[in-house]
């Protein structure tokens, strides 16, 4: 700031020492005196009435009798446009160039040195260089509208910005259809020194005009990489830690421009590439831009997301500085917008969600199982919140589950004091019949595993070695598997009770036995117990799955009923 001060007062100085050699100049002492904020102007004012009919009207009607001092702190561009002004009124040459043109214009449009008060004036002057020289091309009107912008309402009621939005978005338009120099791109880099403005009535005069959509994106995009330098092209943040308050007048700032940058995109979600998307949406997250601004770029990467990357994911996920990982909500309804968007396709199609996924599907599936498998080391994600992505993508994208099962052993392998039943949450969203030979044969050896998805591998493996299947292929139906492991399962818990209730029966014969030892009748009454054992005992032997050593329950013969053995009273008298 003080630099800038200094390097103005220097200006002024300068300004003011060449307007001394000019007006001292002359033989008449000057007779008036013009401020223009902080500079002082002596001047002559049958001169300066000559070509000002403002100045004139002034000292008309001014009520002191020799009006010594014009205050003109309020004239367009200051002191430096004023001397110039003033060098025309005295018929000293200067330079008219693209970036005072406007403001000279505005200068003599406000002393109202028009060609109505005095042929030749200053207005037609510049009036003919806008037209001959300034608006002929893209550049010269871009930087006209650039010096625009501390002169807005006058420079509006000119019509001055109008017309060089009207040639730039027109000389944009045939640039980006017919280069006229290399790089092909180099007018969007013209438009990006431009107020957003600006920047949005050009873009907007371009889709009236009929540019195609990839033309308005390239132009935004280099917009936005240069607007915001730090957030979106170098992703650097500028610096700022997360803790970092948001609420600076850069911030705030940055955070309007954001946001009118998105709502400046093409109707086509596709014109936007999703790498760029990322990073904007990450830098909305940062600057706590408004919700609107967010569901919009949440929508637009939704609709391309089997375009996605897992270095694009990993920018929606970490602040700037890489010291946390952040809330995932974004992500979450990215990949939920997404999946919604191919169910209403596949319904409209006439097909089946479930049991058939799209390419597209199975692309953003392999996509976020390798993107768990990065997320999973940090200690702060949450069970939830892992399995919370991993079970927004349909079973039926996965055609085998060894990503997502690389995925679950790194989080358990980062989250070391999870008990068995969270362990078996991490593990839920994994089929294990949907492993590859390779990963069953990793996960049965694997330690961090709960027991229930070790003995599910280790089983698998064997009904296929029994039935004699190569154990490096796939069963053709993991349903049907996973119903027969369901159903062994349960014969399982069925013989285990059956067999406990049978230990009961021995233990409580057992103690009648000893109980009536010494009468006759009493081991008489003994026999029946036993035969009674010897029945049961037959029958659940046929029962038994497993009897010829092996699991395999396709030869239980179904017709076999099992009677549940009753509990009997023995009454001793």
């Amino acid at each position: 700031m003080a630099a800038s001060m200094i390097k103005s007062d220097g200006r002024l100085s300068l300004a003011m020492e060449r307007t001394g050699q000019w007006v001292f100049s002359q033989d008449i002492p000057t007779d008036v005196v013009v401020a223009v904020g902080e500079a002082n102007f002596p001047l002559h004012k049958f001169l300066l009435v000559a070509k000002s009919n403002y100045i004139r009207k002034l000292i008309l009607e001014s009520k002191e009798a020799d009006l010594a001092r014009i205050d003109l702190s309020d004239i367009p561009g200051g002191p430096e446009i004023f001397e110039k002004a003033a060098k025309f009124c005295y018929g000293v040459n200067f330079e008219i160039t693209v970036h005072n043109v406007a403001p000279l214009r505005c200068a003599a449009e406000y002393l109202q040195m028009t060609d109505k008060y005095c042929d030749g004036n200053l207005a037609g002057r510049t009036e003919d260089f806008l037209s001959q020289v300034a608006l002929n091309s893209l550049s010269g009107a871009v930087v006209v509208l650039k010096s625009c912008e501390s002169l807005l309402s006058l420079a509006e009621n000119l019509q001055i910005v109008q017309r060089c939005v009207d040639v730039a978005s027109s000389k944009a338009c045939s640039e980006a259809n017919v280069p006229s120099r290399s790089p092909p791109n180099w007018w969007t880099e013209d438009l990006s020194i431009l107020d957003i403005s600006f920047f949005g009535r050009i873009v907007s005069a371009m889709k009236l005009r009929g540019a195609k959509t990839l033309t308005i994106a390239s132009a935004i995009i280099t917009y936005a990489e240069r607007s915001l330098r730090d957030l979106v092209r170098d992703q650097s943040g500028g610096g700022t830690k997360s803790s970092d308050l948001c609420d600076s007048d850069v911030r705030i700032w940055q955070r309007e421009l954001l946001e009118s940058i998105v709502a400046l995109f093409p109707a086509d979600k596709a014109s936007i590439p999703i790498n760029f998307l990322c990073c904007l949406l990450r830098t909305a997250i940062f600057l706590m831009a408004s919700s609107s601004c967010k569901n919009e770029l949440e929508k637009r990467i939704s609709a391309i997301l089997e375009h996605v990357t897992v270095d694009d994911l990993m920018v929606l996920s970490f602040t700037y500085d890489g010291e946390r990982l952040l809330e995932l909500d974004s992500v979450r309804r990215i990949i939920s917008g997404f999946v919604e968007k191919e169910k209403s396709v596949a319904v409209f199609n006439g097909g089946n969600f479930k049991d058939v996924c799209s390419t597209a599907t199975q692309r953003v599936a392999k996509t976020v199982d390798a993107y768990l498998g990065e997320i999973a080391s940090y200690g702060e994600l949450s069970i939830p919140r892992f399995n919370g992505i991993a079970n927004l993508v349909p079973k039926g994208a996965r055609k085998v589950d060894d990503d997502l099962y690389r995925a679950i052993d790194i989080y358990l392998k980062a989250h070391p004091n999870l008990d068995e039943i969270e362990r078996e949450k991490v593990c839920s969203a994994m089929d294990p019949l949907k492993l590859s030979y390779e990963a069953r044969v990793h996960a049965s050896q694997n330690k961090r595993l709960p027991v229930q998805i070790v003995v599910h591998a280790l089983y698998y493996d064997q009904l296929k070695l029994r039935s004699g299947a190569d154990p490096g292929r796939e069963l053709q139906s993991a349903t049907a598997m996973r119903t027969q492991l369901q159903a062994d399962a349960s014969l399982i818990k069925e013989n285990e009770a059956l067999r406990t209730e049978l230990m009961k029966m021995k233990m409580y014969i057992s103690d009648l036995q000893k109980n009536q030892q010494g009468t006759s009748s009493k081991s008489g009454g003994s026999r029946r117990p036993s035969a009674f054992f010897s029945s049961v005992s037959k029958t659940l032997g046929k029962l038994n799955p497993f009897r010829h050593g092996s699991k395999d329950t396709s030869n239980i013969d179904d017709a076999v009923e099992v009677a549940k053995p009753r509990r009997r009273r023995f009454s001793i008298s």
